[in-house]
């Protein structure tokens, strides 16, 4: 099979429009993505994305970030700020485990605060076990040991947590369709869709769990990681603009800034993999035959100097041209655009033009960033980060840091 790589800007952003090149980058991680939205091609993709569009709103996730996110970043930080340290890859998970569980529909205990304490850990669990299952064209370890872990641990999280969300959301289906409930009282939420357009979908078992495994992974899989990378990035700009650096912990505009600087430098998928279904032809020139296997690099695509001044340079400062997000490819483009984009990213006020509190959209990362530093987050001066040795893709494995309080 001809494989075709574009790592230009322009490419990049003309074949993420391209209905004819279907996504190929996680065949092999068929084990827990197989049938999921990311997946998904034609009448199924868009059957399943419009279902699921409902619940990624603007104004939904600016009553999540005003009504109880950042309380959850605040609470979340708290013991490990009183304890004196912290790894930020467990940190990020913990932070946004709660928010990716209630997105996708996964009920969590609301006894002892050990039982919580218990369920976020099996959440926290089952999620990096997924990431590895969905990521597994880049691990360095044997796939096939990876699969069978992968598959023992979608049997467990069935148990603990998928089939009680089941039984409780069908439970209040029945009552909505007898009148009992209204709409308001059901659940927003991945499953809760999914089950309500069952026979719309043609969907069954166990495509329903690998969609909400996939929901938890992706979201706090690649939150986690963006704060990682984020959190490293500003304290380097930091010791080399100090002035700059402090201004932004003061100025919510230009941390997310920040943020979008460092998705841009590192996406959360480096590449993206698509399969030719007709010959297709770009307006750069380039000739992709029918059946060739394209690969859209992401990370050179971001750093294509034709776009961006100093590509290599963490610069949140940077002017970048008017049809640029400063987040680059960062979240995909076109049928396949990270349906979660504002939840992570938020929105940008438009340049020149700064919005009120109440319209702000800041999302996660940027609100985990900014807890971090007001809390007095640096690096361990005693123990250095560590990249993950399994993986090809730009991760951490640990990032110890201290809090000075």
């Amino acid at each position: 099979m001809q494989t075709i790589t574009l790592a230009g800007y322009a490419d990049v952003r003309e074949a993420y429009r391209q209905h004819d090149l279907e996504q190929a980058l996680y065949d092999a991680g068929g084990v827990v993505m197989a049938d999921s939205l990311l997946v998904l091609h034609g009448a199924d993709h868009r059957r399943r994305r419009r279902v699921e569009n409902r619940l990624f709103r603007r104004g939904t996730f600016r009553y999540w970030e005003r009504a109880f996110l950042r309380d959850v970043v605040t609470d979340t930080l708290a013991p490990f700020a009183a304890a004196g340290r912290a790894d930020l890859l467990e940190l990020g998970y913990r932070t946004i485990m709660n928010l990716t569980a209630m997105v996708a529909g996964l009920d969590r205990p609301t006894g002892s605060v050990e039982e919580v304490d218990a369920a976020v850990d099996a959440l926290y669990r089952f999620a990096k076990k997924f990431s590895e299952g969905a990521t597994i064209v880049h691990t360095t370890r044997d796939p096939g040991k990876v699969r069978a872990e992968v598959a023992a641990a979608l049997e467990e999280f069935d148990a603990l947590f998928l089939q009680p969300s089941i039984a409780r959301r069908e439970a209040l289906l029945t009552r909505f369709a007898a009148g009992e409930i209204t709409e308001e009282d059901l659940p927003r939420d991945v499953l809760t869709a999914l089950l309500r357009n069952w026979d719309e979908l043609g969907i069954d078992r166990d495509v329903l769990r690998r969609e909400c495994a996939f929901y938890l992974q992706a979201g706090s899989h690649s939150t986690a990681d963006a704060f990682t990378h984020a959190a490293d990035d500003f304290f380097a700009w930091a010791k080399r603009e100090p002035a700059a650096a402090d201004k932004a912990r003061h100025d919510p505009a230009l941390l997310q800034r920040c943020v979008y600087e460092t998705l841009r430098l590192h996406p959360a998928s480096p590449v993206a993999q698509r399969r030719a279904l007709a010959p297709i032809s770009l307006r750069g020139g380039t000739e992709i035959p029918e059946g060739s296997f394209v690969v859209l690099d992401i990370a050179a695509a971001n750093r294509d100097p034709k776009v961006f001044d100093r590509p290599e340079v963490y610069d949140p400062l940077r002017e970048v041209p008017a049809d640029v997000p400063r987040w680059g490819h960062a979240f995909g483009g076109g049928m396949h655009a990270c349906i979660g984009t504002e939840l992570a990213g938020g929105v940008p006020a438009p340049e020149g033009h700064p919005v009120s509190e109440s319209e702000r959209v800041l999302g996660t990362v940027t609100l985990m960033l900014e807890a971090l530093l007001a809390a007095g987050g640096r690096p361990d001066p005693d123990a250095a980060p560590q990249r993950d040795p399994h993986s090809a893709r730009d991760h951490f494995a640990s990032y110890p840091v201290v809090f000075e309080g």
